[in-house]
């Protein structure tokens, strides 16, 4: 795995000494981490994409080059093997590992020798860009958006906190109406971005929405389905923030992320292209209709109660529309998804 990871808070708690998230497997392989600037973190990590890719495609003329001369039978299938599968991580990884066991007996061969050196290659690689809602939202839009239209096999990781975290908690695009951030004091008058339906237009993008403490098998399906989409992905997470105010306390956490879905806040569901081959609808809808409790959730957090305390007239007002604006999106993915959640409705 190789990521690239934009700067903010997922780069304080995810790279710093002397305890990092990222560890290395029992054969001593893990992912490659590293860190750009705030605007560039899909530009990075499609850069290092595009070198690796072209050092696969001169890799496989390699062992295009090498079945053309006389090799033994095992070689022969291995690396037809791989020519087969370059993109599929277990085939790939297959057949590179007996590829690898093989060629040292054939290195005084100037071609075999090359290929040899290229082990690195053999397995494919997985590329994520990791980013916050302003990155990914905001400042880094135009990147992410280029990445993902590209077509190409790299993977978006969003922690949405809705709200720019490490810089002090300045008003993004992810930022929802009537919530109260740096250059929104008075609640934020428009409505957030809706980035998730805007790149399923493209068709062929992956997208998800997701929420650790709503539902663990969801969330987990979600990184499969993309980890395993020949083309480009995106998932946006719930990512519960200090500057949220949760009036329990951070250790919540998760339960608040619950209590998001429910309230139908943050509506769960997975876009997947590959459905529209089997005739069927790309989108599932994962949450249940909301339960009622929307008011009573975003009273649970102080960006939200603070407007109220401060504003209660232009509160009244913007959680209202925030609401109902909530409400339409749900009903809008319902329709979309064919009006059962859960299920993939064939289409005529």
């Amino acid at each position: 795995m190789v990521i690239g990871n934009a700067t903010g808070c997922s780069s304080i708690w995810g790279g710093s000494a002397p305890s990092i998230p990222y560890c290395t497997n029992k054969d001593g392989h893990g992912p490659t981490w590293g860190n750009s600037l705030f605007e560039d973190s899909a530009e990075f990590t499609y850069g290092i994409f595009l070198g690796h890719l072209q050092q696969r495609y001169q890799l496989a003329d390699l062992m295009e080059q090498a079945l053309e001369n006389p090799i033994s039978e095992d070689l022969k299938a291995a690396f037809q093997g791989w020519l087969s599968n370059p993109n599929d991580f277990e085939n790939s990884k297959h057949y590179g590992d007996i590829l690898k066991t093989l060629l040292p007996h054939y290195l005084d061969d100037p071609v075999l020798s090359k290929i040899y050196k290229s082990k690195m290659l053999f397995t494919k690689k997985s590329y994520w860009v990791f980013a916050g809602d302003g990155a990914a939202f905001d400042i880094g839009f135009g990147g992410i958006d280029h990445v993902l239209a590209s077509g190409e096999d790299v993977n978006v990781l969003v922690f949405d906190t809705e709200v720019y975290s490490n810089t002090g908690g300045q008003s993004s695009k992810a930022t929802p109406k009537g919530s109260v951030a740096k250059f929104a004091s008075s609640g934020k008058k428009t409505a957030k971005k809706d980035m998730a339906r805007m790149l399923m237009t493209y068709g062929y993008v992956y997208v998800a929405t997701v929420s650790m403490g709503a539902d663990k098998n969801q969330l987990i399906k979600a990184f499969k389905e993309a980890e395993s989409y020949d083309g480009p992905s995106i998932i946006f997470s719930y990512a519960s923030c200090i500057n949220h105010g949760i009036k329990k306390g951070m250790v919540k956490s998760q339960e608040e992320q619950k209590l998001a879905v429910k309230s139908g806040y943050w509506p769960l569901f997975r876009f997947d292209p590959r459905l529209k081959e089997q005739n069927k609808n790309p989108l599932t809808l994962d949450s249940k209709q909301p339960d009622g409790s929307f008011q009573d959730f975003i009273s649970g957090e102080i960006r939200y109660s603070s407007l109220a305390k401060d504003f209660p007239d232009e509160a009244e007002k913007l959680h209202q529309s925030l609401e109902r604006d909530c409400m339409e999106r749900y009903e809008v993915l319902k329709m979309m998804a064919g009006f059962n959640p859960s299920e993939n409705i064939e289409l005529p």
